[in-house]
C-alpha cells in the first residue's frame, strides 16, 4: 500500500489561463519525461489540462498543456502551437494524480499520461451521423405499439440515431425506416455525441436485512465528507453490492460520477445484470473486451459527464472523469489489480490515491480482505463496515477435508471416492455442482515415457501445457503455441507420451466418464474470452442446461447460482510453495471465495476440500472458520521479517537478449547497491522465471522499513550505473509477482 503521506506532489497545477504571445509547458504522452515548451497562437486563450496539438520534428503530436513554459526562455525562437482541441481538457486533480503515480512508480510523466490518453480519436469533435426527429405535422398513419414506442422516445425532442432509438424502443430498425419513409420522421446528418441512459436510482432497491442497513447508511453518509476509505468486508452471499450500490445512489443523487473496479472482465456480466435491475439501465464499460468505436464514445461520454457509472478493469482508473465522486474496488485483494508491465501499478492502490486527489470517498469490498487492508483498519486509517450473514437466511456452507494420504483415488484419477459420493448425490437431487483447479489445459507437464524428454517452451523456461482439445502445447506465460507431436521429438518414439498431473480437461474427461449423462462446461481464460462469453455461460448455469461447472480461478469470486450446492477443490495444495510471501493469504483467499459459491439460496452448501497438507493453517482456518486467527498469524509472520505490510519491497529485474550483458550489468548494480540500517538488499540471482520470451532475467530486491521513502533512493541507484539500450530495468515497487 503506497505511503501518501511520504509522496508529495510533483506540481501543484492551478486551472491558470494563458493567453496568446506567452509561452507554455506541454508534456506528451511519450517515454520522457521531458516537457516542452510552445508560444500561445493569437486569438487563443488555453488553460492547463487543454488537449493541443504541437509540431515535434517533422510531425504533429497531441500533448496536454501542463503549466507556465520556462521564463528563461526567447519566446520568440519557440514553435506555435497548431491548435487546441474541441474536447474537455484534463482536471487539476486528475493531472496531479498522473504526477503522483509516475512519481511513485518511477516511470516517466509521459508514460502515465499515455494510459489517460489511451483513446485518442476520442479527442477529435464526435462525427456527422444520421439521427432522426419527430415531424411537427400529425400525420394519420396506423400506430402499432412498435411505431408508438419509437414515438414516445422522440417525444422529448431529442434527435437520436437509428441504432439508439431501435434499442431504446426495443424494435427492429425496419420499424424506423418505415416511420421516415411516411415522413412522420425526419433524417437530418448532425454531430451528435453517443448518449449513455441515465440511471434510475429512486425506490428500486430490494429490502435490506438490519445489517445491510446500518452498513449502506453508513457508506451514504461518505459521499459528501471528502476523502476516506471504508473497507466492505462480508462473507460470501451477504449482499455486499447491493449495499454498496446505496452508496452509488447517494452519488448519483449529488449529480456525481462513480467509478466501479472489477478485477476480472468476465465478473462483469452478472454484476451488469444486477446493476440493470436495479438501476434499469447498462452501466458504461471499459475493458479490452470493447470495440475501437464503444471505447472512444465512451472516453469522450466519461470526460464530459455524460457517462455516470463505469464500470471497468483496472485501466478505468485512467479515465478522465468530468465529475467523479466515489471509486469502488470489488473483491480487493485481488491480484488481477497489479498491473505487470508497462508502467506498473496496483490499480486498488491507485484507486486510493485518486480518491484523495479527488478529495472523494473510495469504498474496497471483499470476503477475504488483503492483510495490508486489514493492517490499515486496524491502525484507523480505513473504516469498516462488517456483514457476517448471508442474505436471505442462508446458511455458510459446512466444509469437509478429504486427506488424500488416507482417501487417494486410483491411479490416474484425481476425485476421491468421497467426493465421487457427494456429486453423484448432488446430481440425483436435481442440483449443481462446480470442481475447482486452478489448471488450465489437460496437463501441466507431458513426458515421454521411453526417454524422459520434456516439452518445454523454446523462449523461456517453462513446460509447455498440453491443451488436448485443440490438439496442441501452449506456454502460459509468452503465449508459444505448437502442434502436439505423434512422436517424440528426442527418441522418435510413437505414442509414447504420459500426462503428469490433472488440468481442467483431464478433470472433465474422468468425470465425464464417470457420469456420462450429466451436461459439464469447462470455464477457464481460454473458454471464457469477455463478458459475451462469460453472459452465455452465466444464463447456461441458471436455465439448468449445465450440472456440473469445471473451472480454474475465474469463476472463484462473485458467481451466485441458486442450485449451486456442491464444490469440489481438487487440489487445495497447488499455490502454497514456490516462495511467494503472499502464497498462504492468496491460497485461504482462492479457497474461501470458491467455498462461497455453494448454498447462496436456499439449499444447503457443502465444499469439499482434496489435500494432503490437512493440518496447514490454510486449512485449519477454512475448517474451523477462523479468518481471523489465520490473518493475525500471519501478520506476525510478516512482522517479524519486515515483509508488507510491516516493510517495503522494490524488486528490479534485469533482462535483455545477450546473457552476458545482463549478467554483468546486474552484477554493476548489485556492487552499487544502497545500504543503510533500515535497507537490505539482496541479489542479484537468476529470476524464477530465468529466461521469459527469449531474455534472461535476473533479480534484486530491495527490503527497507515501512519509515523509508524507496522512490529517491532507487532513482540514486539507478543513476550509478549506465544501462545499455538493449537491457532493460523494470523496477516493480510493492511486487506482487516474484517470477
Amino acid at each position: 500500500m503506497p505511503n501518501l503521506k511520504s509522496q508529495k506532489l510533483i506540481s501543484k497545477i492551478g486551472r491558470k489561463s494563458f493567453f496568446s504571445g506567452s509561452s507554455v509547458e506541454v508534456l506528451l504522452p511519450l517515454p520522457s519525461k521531458a516537457k516542452y515548451d510552445y508560444l500561445v497562437p493569437n486569438q487563443v486563450e488555453l488553460m492547463q489540462g487543454d488537449f493541443v496539438n504541437v509540431p515535434l520534428g517533422r510531425r504533429s503530436i497531441i500533448g496536454v498543456v501542463w503549466g507556465a513554459g520556462r521564463s528563461n526562455i526567447d519566446c520568440s525562437s519557440l514553435k506555435l502551437i497548431h491548435e487546441k482541441l474541441d474536447c474537455h481538457g484534463l482536471k487539476v486533480e486528475y493531472c496531479e494524480f498522473i504526477s503522483w503515480v509516475a512519481k511513485y512508480t518511477l516511470n516517466s510523466l509521459g508514460l502515465v499520461l499515455k494510459m489517460a490518453m489511451s483513446v485518442p480519436k476520442a479527442l477529435d469533435p464526435p462525427a456527422e451521423k444520421t439521427v432522426f426527429l419527430l415531424e411537427d405535422k400529425v400525420i394519420n398513419i396506423n400506430i402499432t405499439p412498435a411505431r408508438q414506442r419509437v414515438l414516445n422516445v422522440l417525444s422529448d425532442g431529442t434527435p437520436r440515431s437509428g441504432a439508439e432509438l431501435a434499442r431504446k424502443a426495443n424494435c427492429a430498425s425496419s420499424v424506423i425506416i418505415k416511420l421516415a419513409a411516411l415522413n412522420v420522421l425526419t433524417a437530418i446528418k448532425a454531430k451528435v455525441a453517443s448518449s449513455f441512459e441515465r440511471p434510475e436510482y429512486l425506490g428500486r432497491g430490494p429490502v435490506l436485512n438490519e445489517e445491510q442497513s446500518r452498513a449502506a447508511k453508513a457508506l451514504e453518509k461518505l459521499i459528501t465528507n471528502g476523502f476516506s476509505v471504508t473497507l466492505l468486508d462480508g462473507v460470501p452471499g451477504a449482499g455486499k453490492t447491493e449495499v454498496y450500490f446505496q452508496a452509488v445512489c447517494q452519488a448519483l443523487k449529488n449529480g456525481l460520477q462513480v467509478l466501479v473496479l472489477l478485477p476480472e472482465i468476465a465478473l462483469s456480466a452478472q454484476w451488469t445484470d444486477r446493476f440493470l435491475d436495479r438501476f434499469g439501465c447498462h452501466p458504461a464499460q471499459w475493458h479490452s473486451d470493447l470495440s475501437h468505436a464503444l471505447r472512444r464514445d465512451t472516453w469522450r461520454a466519461v470526460s464530459d459527464g455524460a457517462a455516470l457509472i463505469v464500470v471497468g478493469a483496472r485501466s478505468a482508473l485512467f479515465l478522465p472523469f468530468k465529475n467523479l465522486g466515489l471509486i469502488i474496488v470489488d473483491e480487493e485483494h485481488e491480484t488481477s489489480f497489479k498491473q505487470e508491465d508497462g508502467v506498473i501499478y496496483n490499480a486498488r492502490d491507485m484507486a486510493i490515491v485518486r480518491a484523495k486527489h479527488e478529495k472523494i470517498p473510495s469504498i474496497l469490498v471483499s470476503a477475504t480482505p488483503s492483510l495490508e487492508t486489514l493492517m490499515n483498519v486496524k491502525r484507523g486509517r480505513y473504516g469498516s463496515q462488517r456483514l457476517s450473514v448471508r442474505h436471505a437466511n442462508a446458511s455458510l456452507p459446512s466444509v469437509e477435508v478429504i486427506d488424500m494420504r488416507r482417501e487417494s483415488p486410483p491411479r490416474g484419477r484425481w476425485l476421491s471416492p468421497i467426493l465421487e459420493e457427494n456429486l453423484q448425490e448432488t446430481f440425483s437431487s436435481g442440483k449443481q455442482a462446480m470442481l475447482y483447479i486452478n489448471r488450465r489445459g489437460y496437463a501441466p507437464l507431458t513426458l515421454c515415457q521411453s526417454c524422459g524428454y520434456r516439452f518445454h517452451c523454446p523462449n523461456c523456461i517453462a513446460w509447455l501445457v498440453e491443451h488436448r482439445s485443440v490438439g496442441q502445447l501452449h506456454c502460459h506465460h509468452c503465449g508459444y503455441q505448437a502442434k502436439m507431436p505423434t512422436t517424440c521429438p528426442s527418441c522418435s518414439s510413437d505414442k509414447a507420451f504420459a500426462a503428469c498431473g490433472p488440468g481442467v480437461e483431464r478433470l472433465a474427461e474422468e468425470v465425464q466418464k464417470i457420469f456420462p449423462s450429466i451436461n459439464l462446461v469447462i470455464a477457464a481464460s481460454d473458454t471464457i474470452t469477455g463478458p459475451k462469453a462469460a453472459t452465455e455461460l452465466i444464463r447456461k448455469i441458471e436455465a439448468h442446461e449445465v450440472d456440473l461447472v469445471i473451472g480454474t480461478q475465474i469463476i472463484a469470486k462473485g458467481y451466485h447460482f441458486a442450485l449451486m450446492t456442491l464444490v469440489g477443490i481438487i487440489d487445495a495444495d497447488l499455490g502454497l510453495s514456490g516462495g511467494d510471501l503472499r502464497a498462504a493469504e492468496r491460497t485461504y483467499q482462492l479457497l474461501y471465495q470458491v467455498s462461497g459459491r455453494a448454498g447462496r439460496e436456499k439449499y444447503p452448501g457443502k465444499v469439499i476440500l482434496q489435500t494432503y497438507m490437512p493440518e496447514h493453517p490454510v486449512m485449519r482456518a477454512l475448517i474451523n472458520g477462523s479468518r481471523e486467527d489465520f490473518m493475525n498469524a500471519e501478520a506476525e509472520a510478516r512482522r517479524s521479517t519486515g515483509m508488507p505490510p510491516f516493510g517495503r519491497l522494490v524488486s528490479i529485474i534485469i533482462s535483455g537478449f545477450d546473457e552476458n550483458t545482463v549478467d554483468l550489468i546486474a552484477s554493476s548494480l548489485g556492487v552499487s547497491a544502497p545500504l543503510g540500517e533500515e535497507i537490505k538488499v539482496f541479489g542479484p540471482t537468476p529470476a524464477p522465471l530465468s529466461i521469459l520470451r527469449g531474455r534472461h532475467r535476473r533479480r534484486l530486491l530491495l527490503i527497507a522499513s515501512r519509515e523509508v521513502v524507496v522512490q529517491p533512493i532507487i532513482e540514486a541507484w539507478m543513476n550509478k550505473v549506465k544501462i545499455p539500450q538493449k537491457v532493460r530495468v523494470q523496477i516493480d515497487v510493492d511486487p506482487y509477482s516474484f517470477l
